[in-house]
């Protein structure tokens, strides 16, 4: 059966690469799951969104947060180019619950956009928001 191969990186270093079965994320254009076999296709990443992978191998589906950046699928090959990324398994939580709360406060453009990203944050970690 078709598998994906996957990369998941940011500036700083390389989040995930494996083998999958199954991608989706969010663009402007909208969430987007991705199977093998899906047509070519180049996107803007919402700032503030949660990537989820499902490995091939069966294991758990990984989530990272994702600020910004470019989800590309060519050729059976996925690649998440973010700005800045996290997996969920590397969140501090109580960190990031309390910077929700700390951002949620606060009003405007700026604090809008770091408020979506500790959401994202806790999302990936597994948590309710």
């Amino acid at each position: 059966m078709a598998k994906l191969r996957v990369e998941l990186v940011s500036p700083e270093r390389e989040i995930w690469a494996g083998e999958a079965d199954m991608v989706v994320a969010k663009t402007i254009e909208g969430e987007m799951g991705i199977l093998p076999g899906h047509a070519p296709v180049l996107g803007v990443m919402v700032d503030g969104s949660v990537v989820r992978i499902h490995p091939a191998d069966g294991g758990e589906p990984v989530a990272a947060m994702v600020s910004g950046g470019f989800f590309s699928v060519a050729a059976g090959e996925v690649s998440v180019l973010a700005e800045y990324a996290e997996l969920g398994g590397e969140v501090d939580v109580r960190a990031a619950r309390e910077e929700y709360e700390r951002v949620s406060a606060q009003e405007g453009d700026e604090a809008a956009a770091a408020q979506r990203r500790a959401r994202a944050r806790l999302r990936a970690a597994g948590q309710e928001v």
